[in-house]
């Protein structure tokens, strides 16, 4: 487990009448992304956020924006969100019928490239595209809400596709990041297994004291 871990707060599952103060919890607490999730109530069953919210909340932190798009036809919605002010898009290699398509038009728009997967796809489904993206995100959940519980068999998956980054020497270059279920008590299991990014929606803004969980997240994953 890497000591210099990242934590990122789903804003999914925060105030939505009040983002900046949302934005401030993550600036108090310490944490280095914020994650946005963008749903189209097609590729799941949920309507989130879009690129206007991003443009507005952008000039409010400087942290990274890791958009994750969950929506058919990710392509046309790129730029909008490279405009919008996103760090790193990611979109589902499921969505898609040439993800290296949508991957390239990312890296056109100067951003980082994310690739994810949901817990019932094959791994190998995300092999060929593992040397072209910076972002890989696990699924431990299915998308479409928040607060769900983390998947059972989650963790080996992790294991599994840590083995794959490393045997192709990836490791310095793709951040793995896992999104679902995520709470104090399965931490330091998943980043024990391989990740470098913490997805944390509910458990954070749903606590009493949001910024002491973020503090608790990073006292756990540095312990």
């Amino acid at each position: 487990m890497a000591s210099d871990f990242k934590l990122a707060p789903s804003i999914l599952s925060a105030d939505f009448s009040d983002l900046r103060s949302a934005l401030k919890i993550c600036d108090e607490g310490g944490a280095h992304w914020i994650h946005i999730d963008v749903m189209d109530n097609q590729f799941v069953p949920n309507l989130t956020l879009g690129p206007p919210i991003v443009k507005k909340l952008r000039p409010h932190s400087k942290k990274y924006f890791d958009v994750h798009m969950m929506v058919i036809e990710p392509e046309k919605l790129v730029d909008q969100f490279a405009n919008a002010g996103a760090d790193g898009i990611t979109f589902h290699v499921e969505a898609s019928d040439d993800p290296q398509m949508v991957i390239d038009l990312i890296h056109d728009a100067g951003k980082d490239a994310g690739l994810s997967i949901k817990p019932k796809t094959p791994l190998q489904e995300i092999e060929p595209f593992l040397e072209s993206i910076e972002i890989l995100l696990v699924m431990s959940v299915e998308p479409g809400f928040g607060g769900q519980g983390y998947v059972g068999g989650s963790t080996e998956r992790i294991r599994e596709l840590r083995a794959m980054i490393s045997e192709k020497g990836l490791d310095e270059k793709v951040t793995m990041v896992i999104d679902g279920g995520v709470k104090l008590h399965n931490a330091k299991e998943v980043l024990d297994a391989g990740v470098d990014v913490l997805v944390a929606g509910s458990e954070v803004f749903e606590s009493d004291d949001p910024v002491g969980t973020i503090k608790s997240f990073y006292d756990i994953g540095n312990s």
